[in-house]
């Protein structure tokens, strides 16, 4: 019978349907619109009308790879669906690619190529391309002697921001703070880097670096972006937090790594609790209390809401003075960005 690659349209029932189904019959059960929607592109190998194998790419990320065990016993299935998402990526100039999968087909991506990031019992993280973590880590600049990090998304960067470095500057040799590199934010990658820097500038014992695609990242933890329930954002953090205790912690000698309370976010909250459970005893865990004005903690969510009230008055309280001058000399531009449906609310 005649095999085919083609693509699948997951927004025609029918197709999305014999999709589903598939996946669903392989141990595949999460097809909420938070981690569907997303997907940029979905193919599948065709036994005439019978689907037989599957895979999808969302921005650097492969997802939903499944393949029929009965139909594909040499492997080929896979290796087509896997290299023709590879190709396709390519020619979107897209060459650095990761996937989460479970850690016994951890094996089979990397006999076509993949890298073991890291796994835990229940996951493993892989990635392939021209650059790998090693090269990463090999762009910080190192220091001598025992560090400290903090990892924030600062959208925007606050005065709470501000008292965390301060806090772990007083008490540490040295301090990273990564700054997550995921543009799903009202300030971009680079607006929030810059911030971060001009806001530590005065702080010697501070380095300001990028998370890149290792720390909080769309890949590593797509559930800080994305609504989730409670187990998801576990079994995605805990390959975050162990990212940061095997393979960037060593290399940076980093020793301790500080967070701030998370009154207001549950899907933080779930992460620092998964953070305090695997980083120890390499990496001791400090929770600094969180920065409060008036009887409140001071919150990113507060200057967004205030920059779209055009009530930027309000931000002497909530953000260092370097913060409030990129927003009034940006206002415009981030409220264009809000008027057009970036999301403002969440962490």
């Amino acid at each position: 019978m005649e095999t085919d690659i083609r693509e699948i349209n997951l927004q025609q029932p029918a197709e999305f349907e014999q999709w589903r189904q598939f996946l669903a019959g392989l141990g595949i059960a999460n097809f909420t619109a938070n981690e569907v929607d997303p997907v940029d592109e979905t193919i599948g190998i065709f036994v005439g009308n019978q689907l037989v194998a599957t895979g999808s790419s969302s921005e650097n990320v492969l997802k939903y790879i499944g393949v029929s065990h009965t139909a594909d016993g040499n492997g080929a299935y896979f290796n087509q669906i896997v290299s023709t998402l590879l190709t396709n990526l390519g020619q979107r100039g897209i060459f650095h690619v990761f996937v989460f999968t479970k850690p016994q087909y951890s094996a089979s991506f990397q006999h076509v190529g993949f890298q073991e990031i890291v796994h835990s019992d229940s996951a493993a993280f892989l990635e392939t391309g021209p650059t790998s973590i090693n090269d990463y880590l090999a762009a910080i600049p190192k220091v001598a002697g025992p560090s400290s990090a903090i990892v924030m998304n600062a959208n925007p960067f606050t005065r709470g921001h501000r008292y965390l470095v301060e806090e772990a500057a007083k008490q540490s040799q040295h301090v990273y703070v990564f700054v997550v590199s995921t543009d799903k934010s009202l300030f971009n990658t680079q607006e929030r880097f810059e911030m971060v820097q001009a806001g530590t500038a005065d702080l010697p014992n501070v380095d300001v670096v990028a998370g890149g695609d290792y720390l909080v990242s769309y890949a590593t933890f797509p559930a800080y972006f994305l609504k989730t329930d409670k187990n998801r954002v576990r079994y995605q953090t805990t390959i975050d937090a162990l990212i940061f205790k095997e393979r960037i912690a060593p290399a940076l000698t980093i020793k301790t790594r500080y967070l701030g309370t998370e009154p207001q976010s549950e899907t933080t909250n779930v992460y620092n609790e998964v953070l305090e459970k695997v980083l120890p005893p390499t990496v001791q865990v400090k929770i600094i209390p969180r920065k409060q004005t008036d009887g409140k903690v001071i919150s990113a969510r507060d200057v967004r809401m205030a920059i779209k009230d055009d009530r930027l008055a309000d931000l002497s309280a909530l953000v260092p003075e370097t913060t409030a001058t990129f927003i009034t000399n940006h206002k415009a531009t981030l409220q264009e960005r809000i008027r057009k449906g970036m999301k403002i609310d969440g962490n």
